[in-house]
């Protein structure tokens, strides 16, 4: 523990100064409090899925009843720490999204919440009741995240903080404590501005802050399963996983975006400094074997081989040479993860 937990700090404000102190101890970038209740953007996300936007990501209508309230994943607790993880926003452009390039960052962050969540009870003293959230349960944790002052929704619906952009993770401790909170984050930065929206090469965001993910590389990269249709292989580029661009163009990430300074997150070799081409056809060769290997303990494991596979195939396809054979390409395309 950090010195600042030495003495008692038992009131909802020292309580809320000693989490935020270890947060950052931990490594955090952010860290902000809210009260938990209702929750803002239930409502829209329920009419989001209803209206098909969520594509085949039919494990996000589970749970719905217990987002529109954060009480309810776990009953009895009262508040969200909530904190954000920078990945390296400022790491060159690549094949892969920036936060798929090294270990998973749900482990990483969950591995650090509980961290916070031990300190915390050695503090006050005894059992806290709570539990982490990292993508991993029915909470809206970009919600949170902006009432607990943390950041306003972009217009390509990231959570943007006016100091550091949008490269980073967000993740909630929820507890059963009394903990003083922070103001909500209600201004709106973005302005006029509409890169996010004009760079989205599938233009998967339909307006501001709606996003149509059946359209949007990193769910047709990552979440879909089956055959990429033609529509979206050109525009696919030359990116295997995940997509970075609507972040890229966001002037809040071209000031503030920063190297990763997390030894997690640093690309793994396997990764590291190639090209899409040369990338797409190290996938192809993989066996299942292979791929268990080198993507234990990433994201990228979450598209199997097969959809890596499909994804090598199809950006091989737009950028081949005469040295690439077309049939095993065709092929591999139509696979389905």
């Amino acid at each position: 523990m950090t010195e600042a937990t030495t003495a008692p700090a038992r009131d909802a404000a020292g309580l809320a100064r000693l989490a935020k102190t270890e947060a950052y101890a931990l490594g955090f970038d952010l860290c902000g409090i809210t009260a938990l209740g209702p929750m803002d953007t239930a409502p829209a996300f329920d009419a989001w899925i209803e209206d098909g936007r969520a594509g085949t990501m039919h494990y996000l209508e589970r749970g719905a009843e217990k987002r529109h309230d954060s009480r309810r994943p776990l009953p009895g607790t009262t508040h969200a720490i909530v904190v954000a993880l920078d990945y390296g926003g400022r790491e060159p452009s690549g094949p892969v999204a920036r936060y798929a390039r090294g270990d998973d960052y749900h482990d990483v962050m969950e591995s650090k919440l509980r961290a916070l969540h031990a300190r915390l009870e050695e503090a006050v003293g005894a059992a806290v009741p709570g539990k982490p959230y990292v993508d991993t349960g029915p909470l809206l944790e970009r919600d949170l995240a902006r009432r607990a002052g943390l950041g306003w929704f972009g217009k390509n619906t990231n959570l943007l903080n006016p100091r550091m952009g949008s490269f980073f993770f967000l993740g909630c401790l929820v507890v059963e404590l009394d903990l003083a909170t922070d103001a909500p984050f209600e201004s709106d930065h973005c302005g006029t501005c509409t890169r996010c929206i004009e760079a989205c090469p599938t233009a998967a965001i339909t307006a501001p802050r709606e996003l149509d993910a059946t359209r949007c590389i990193s769910y047709l990269t990552i979440e879909l399963k089956g055959e990429i249709s033609e529509e979206f292989r050109a525009p696919m580029g030359e990116l295997i996983y995940g997509c970075d661009i609507c972040q890229e163009v966001c002037p809040f990430n071209i000031k503030f975006a920063q190297a990763f300074k997390v030894p997690e997150f640093a690309p793994r070799e396997f990764l590291a400094g190639k090209d899409s081409r040369t990338l797409a056809r190290d996938i192809l060769a993989l066996t299942q074997e292979d791929f268990s290997v080198v993507f234990k303990g990433s994201p990228m494991k979450r598209a199997k081989l097969n959809g890596l596979q499909r994804n090598a195939a199809v950006v091989l396809g737009n950028v081949r040479t005469s040295d690439d054979a077309a049939a095993p390409l065709n092929d591999a395309s139509r696979q389905a993860p």
